[in-house]
Formats: C-alpha cells, structure tokens, sequence
C-alpha cells in the first residue's frame, strides 16, 4: 500500500468499547457526591431519560437550516437536562461529564492499534482522526493511548476532525472534504491517504468517494477489499 497519511475513526477503531461497570449506579451517587456535595438528585436512567428530547430538538433545528448529518453539543445538552452542571467551572462540568460517560461503557485501545501507529510515527507517515465524537472523546484517547505510552501529539491537530467541534457528523461529505483539503496542504493525495474504520456507511464508504485508500476494521473478512484487524493492517503495511 503507498500511504502517506492514514486517518482513523475513533470508537471501534481505536477505542474499543466494552460492557458499563457493573456498579454504575452506586459510581454515579459517588460522581454526584464528589461534585455537589449531596445526594444524587436524579438516579443515573432519570438523568439518561432527559436527553433524547433536547438532542431531537437541536437535530431537527440543525436539519432545517440544511445541515444533512447534525451533530449536538453534549455539554450543553447535559447542562440543560441537568442544571446543577450550569453553576459548575468549566473543568468542573466537563470532569462530571467524562466520569459520567465512563458509567456507560469501558473504553480500551484496539487491540494491535498501538503498534501500527508507533510504526506508522516512526515512518513519518502523517496521522489524523475523522470521530463522530465529544470533549469527553479526547480524555478517552489521551488515557487509552496513555497505557501503552502513546499519547495524542502522534496525531496533527489540522488532520483531526471531531464532530462536537464543527456541529456535524459523518457520513456528512463535508467532514472528508475538510480533511482532504488539509492534506492536500501538506501535498498529500487522495490516493495517498488512508481511512481505517469499523463501519461502512460511516467511514468506508464516504472515503473511498473521496479516492482515498480503506481499511475496514473487521475481524473477519467483509464485502469489501482490503479488511481485518489491526495486525492484519500491520502486515498489509509491511510493519511488522
């Protein structure tokens, strides 16, 4: 493969995302406690059950001012469904946030990731993200990545986009044209760049529109070329 760049999705690419603790709710009155300083006033599902109305009303405010694949700004979500989040610093809120999206789910690094990026920084290949993703999506990179003594700078800022910073998603087109345009800047093709990501409608489909090479993330083989895992990309690469 002549690869020059390679742009990874985030959840079920780089992060993989397994079952909640079994403890979430007592870990939520703990949350609720080390922030407010008093009993949960709402139980975790009460919390969960506030939410869907205030995203499909920003969807549908977003897709009547033509924005196709809307994307909300979960912070500002939670602040609304939960007010207590308004009286908070900045850090403050977004620390109940991040602890709060830990309650839903564990988040490891993929399997066999880290050793393709380690490979493709030593290349000098550039590195980027294409995340339909949240603030508390970077805190869950940094600290995967950290385990393995990685850390975000192996990406380049310009070639990262996530979708809570531009208020929409993939498949949106517009999220690959933004990246294009940037590593076209840095005198990188179309043909040259690499998406590597678990679903097709997402991030397969929408870069290959784009003339960019794919990797769908696959532990078995798929319907289309070029899949499997992170050690299979590895040896496709010739970094083993």
């Amino acid at each position: 493969m002549n690869v020059r760049a390679v742009i990874c999705d985030a959840y079920n690419t780089l992060l993989e995302i397994g079952p909640p603790p079994s403890d979430a709710a007592a870990r939520w009155e703990k949350l609720w406690r080390d922030i407010f300083g008093s009993a949960a006033r709402l139980s975790l599902d009460q919390f969960a059950a506030k939410t869907p109305a205030i995203i499909e009303r920003e969807h549908i405010a977003a897709k009547a001012a033509g924005v196709e694949w809307p994307e909300i700004f979960w912070p500002a979500v939670g602040a609304e469904a939960l007010p207590e989040l308004q009286k908070l610093s900045d850090a403050e809120r977004d620390e109940f946030l991040y602890r709060h999206a830990q309650l839903q789910r564990s988040v490891n690094l993929m399997p066999g990731a880290a050793e393709v990026l380690s490979g493709l920084a030593a290349q000098k290949k550039f590195l980027g993200v294409a995340s339909n993703a949240q603030p508390y999506t970077l805190r869950e990179l940094d600290a995967a990545l950290a385990v393995v003594k990685l850390d975000r700078s192996l990406f380049r800022p310009e070639l990262c986009f996530w979708s809570f910073m531009h208020g929409f998603s993939k498949p949106d087109a517009h999220a690959f044209r933004l990246l294009r345009s940037r590593l076209l800047a840095l005198g990188v093709s179309s043909a040259e760049t690499l998406m590597v990501g678990d679903r097709l409608d997402n991030d397969i489909e929408p870069a290959r529109r784009q003339g960019w090479q794919t990797w769908h993330l696959s532990g078995e083989a798929g319907p289309v070329p070029q899949t499997g895992d992170w050690n299979s990309l590895r040896r496709q690469l010739g970094l083993l």
